[in-house]
C-alpha cells in the first residue's frame, strides 16, 4: 500500500508546539486576545494578526518551535511495523515553505530517530496533485482541509485530528484518527 503523509501532527508533534507559541506570541507580544476560531489548523486562519504580525510570528517562533519537536507518540512502533509488511511511505508536507531549516530540522528529527521513508515532497501546495500523481492509496493529514479535500476526491483519507480542531463527518473515504494505534487498526483492517 502506497501511503502518503504528511510531517507536521502526524509524524513530528510540531503543531502542538507551534500553537502554543502562538498563544504566548498573541498574550505576551501582542497583548491581546486576537484568537478568532481554534478550530482552524493553521494560525493564518486560527488569529486575526494582521500580515506584518504573521510574519513577525514567523520570523521569531517558527524555526524555534520547530527545533523543540519531537516524534508524534506511537509513531516509530508503527512505522516499523507496517515497514516490515511492505507498505511505502511517501512524504507530502508543505514544511519547508517558510524556511528552508524547517526541512533541514525536519530531516534532523527524523535522522536522529532512525527513519527515512521512502519518498519526500517538500514546500507542496497542492497535496491533491501529489497523490494522484503518485497514486496514493491512503492518505494522512491533519488539517482538515486537506483531508476534506482529499476524500472529496476519492482518495481514502485519516484525518489525524487534534482535540480542538474541527470535525469532519466520516464516510467511505475520510475517518478521524487520534493516535497512531488507531491508524495502524485502520490500515491493518482497511477504511
Amino acid at each position: 500500500m502506497k501511503i502518503g503523509i504528511d510531517l507536521d501532527g502526524v509524524v513530528i508533534d510540531s503543531e502542538t508546539t507551534f500553537r502554543t507559541y502562538e498563544e504566548i506570541f498573541d498574550i505576551e507580544v501582542l497583548k491581546g486576545n486576537n484568537l478568532i476560531d481554534k478550530s482552524e489548523p493553521k494560525f493564518q486562519s486560527r488569529y486575526n494578526w494582521t500580515e506584518e504580525q504573521e510574519n513577525n510570528f514567523i520570523k521569531n517562533y517558527l524555526l524555534k518551535a520547530s527545533n523543540e519537536s519531537n516524534i508524534m507518540p506511537g509513531f516509530k512502533t508503527i512505522y516499523k511495523l507496517l515497514k516490515e509488511q511492505k507498505h511505502e511511505f511517501i512524504v507530502i508536507t508543505a514544511r519547508g515553505g517558510f524556511f528552508q531549516e524547517m526541512q533541514d530540522d525536519a530531516m534532523r528529527i527524523l535522522r536522529e530517530n532512525d527513519i527515512e521513508f521512502d519518498k519526500y515532497y517538500w514546500k507542496i501546495k497542492d497535496k491533491l496533485e501529489i497523490c494522484k500523481k503518485e497514486k496514493i492509496d491512503i492518505m494522512i493529514d491533519d488539517d482538515w482541509k486537506i483531508a476534506k479535500e482529499m476524500s472529496d476526491n476519492k482518495i481514502r483519507t485519516l484525518y489525524f485530528r487534534d482535540t480542538n480542531l474541527k470535525k469532519l463527518d466520516e464516510n467511505q473515504y475520510i475517518k478521524e484518527v487520534n493516535n497512531w494505534g488507531e491508524i495502524y487498526r485502520i490500515i491493518k483492517g482497511g477504511i
